[in-house]
């Protein structure tokens, strides 16, 4: 785990997906505390929202290792 962390891209990796662990505990719990407090097109609004924020985030950790690769 520390080899994978020591690179850049393995920092960036392992954020997004603790970034992701943190969203799917905190609608856990959202769920368990007020079953009824959120709708289902609130809560699909900021799945889809939260969705698209990581595709973007992984697409550019994935466009900074191109470039890493392309000045070798």
């Amino acid at each position: 785990m520390r080899a994978h962390l020591e690179s850049d891209i393995g920092f960036y990796y392992t954020v997004g997906a603790f970034t992701i662990a943190v969203f799917v505990v905190a609608l856990g719990a959202l769920a368990v505390i007020t079953p009824a407090g959120i709708g289902t097109r609130e809560l699909g609004g900021l799945v889809v929202g939260f969705a698209l924020f990581m595709v973007v985030y992984f697409v550019s950790v994935t466009v900074h290792q191109l470039e890493d690769l392309e000045e070798l």
